[in-house]
């Protein structure tokens, strides 16, 4: 199981312009290109989730994630806010890069939380912060996948 065979260039936004936690949320779901009556449903999901425990696990990274119908397969997302945005993160600090997940609820694969624990182990690698926020294009996030989480 490859990270970055579970994102598309079209799921990576380096420029998300939204100010806020909420609208941040909305603009990761909308990369998954959903319809808008399943953008609502997830948007809602994820917000449920985010009411339970900040997914803000800190040096700048957030991994909004749930479980959700509006999708038959895993589905990932990513967004980079470069100015960063409040997220209630654990260590207090704004979120920069913001790496979506969304998985049907019953999923044969059983990949939602393996690629959970890669995404994690993936942020924590030391240079990762630094190298996301030199990326330019979304090929160059790809890449990155590529070479730190095969």
């Amino acid at each position: 199981m490859r990270l970055k065979d579970f994102f598309t260039a079209e799921s990576v936004s380096l420029h998300l312009e939204s100010s806020s936690k909420d609208d941040l949320l909305k603009e990761l779901v909308a990369l998954l290109e959903l319809d808008p009556k399943s953008e609502a449903i997830l948007f809602k999901t994820l917000k449920r989730r985010e009411n339970l425990g900040s997914t803000g696990i800190g040096k700048g990274i957030a991994i909004p994630h749930c479980r959700s119908l509006v999708v038959n397969r895993l589905r990932l997302a990513y967004g980079r806010k470069p100015e960063g945005v409040d997220f209630n993160a654990i260590d207090g600090q704004p979120v920069h890069n913001l790496f979506l997940i969304v998985a049907p609820p019953l999923e044969v694969s059983n990949q939602y939380l393996p690629v959970l624990g890669k995404i994690a182990q993936f942020a924590k690698d030391p240079d990762v912060p630094g190298r996301l926020a030199e990326i330019e294009a979304p090929e160059e996030f790809l890449a990155l996948l590529e070479e730190k989480a095969s």
